[in-house]
C-alpha cells in the first residue's frame, strides 16, 4: 500500500507541475503562439499536450522506482534534488515563454532545463536502469523543444 501511495505521488506530482502551468499556455496561444513564425518542423499545437501528459507520466513513474529505493540513503536523496529542481525549471519554462512571451527567457530556461536532464538522469541509472530509461524520451523531446525554441527566437 505504502509503495502504491508513492507511486501516486509521484505521478500527481509531475501531471500537477503540467496542470499548473497549463493556463500560462493555453492563455497566450491563441493570443500571441499562433502569430508567432515558426519553422517547419514545429508540430501542431494538440500534440503538445498528450505529449507532455505521456511524460510527465513517465517522469512519474521514474521518480517512484528511484524514491521507493530509500530517500534516507544520500544518493537516492540526491537524485530526489536534481529531479525536483529540473521539475521547477521545466515549468518555469511555460511562464517565461508564455506566461511573459519571452522566447528568449525560455531559451535560457530550456538550455538548462536540458542539462539538468541530463544530471538527473546521471543521478538516477545507480539507483534504478529502468528510472533512467524512462527519462531518455523527456530529454529527447526537451532536445527537441530546444531546437524549436531557438528557431521562434531566430525567426522572430
Amino acid at each position: 500500500m505504502r509503495k502504491l501511495i508513492l507511486l501516486a505521488t509521484s505521478i500527481l506530482l509531475c501531471e500537477g507541475v503540467g496542470l499548473l502551468a497549463t493556463p500560462f499556455t493555453l492563455s497566450a496561444i491563441p493570443i500571441w503562439y499562433m502569430h508567432l513564425h515558426k519553422p517547419f518542423f514545429s508540430p501542431p499545437n494538440w500534440l503538445f499536450g498528450p505529449v507532455w501528459t505521456t511524460l510527465f507520466l513517465l517522469m512519474g513513474i521514474s521518480l517512484f522506482l528511484v524514491m521507493r529505493k530509500s530517500v534516507v540513503k544520500k544518493r537516492v536523496k540526491i537524485a530526489v534534488y536534481y529531479f525536483l529542481a529540473q521539475l521547477l525549471v521545466n515549468f518555469l519554462w511555460s511562464f517565461l515563454f508564455f506566461g511573459l512571451k519571452s522566447p528568449i527567457l525560455g531559451l535560457v530556461d530550456i538550455i538548462v532545463l536540458f542539462i539538468l536532464i541530463i544530471l538527473t538522469m546521471k543521478q538516477f541509472l545507480p539507483v534504478s536502469r529502468i528510472a533512467f530509461w524512462l527519462l531518455v524520451p523527456y530529454v529527447l523531446w526537451v532536445g527537441f523543444a530546444t531546437v524549436l525554441n531557438i528557431s521562434i527566437v531566430v525567426l522572430n
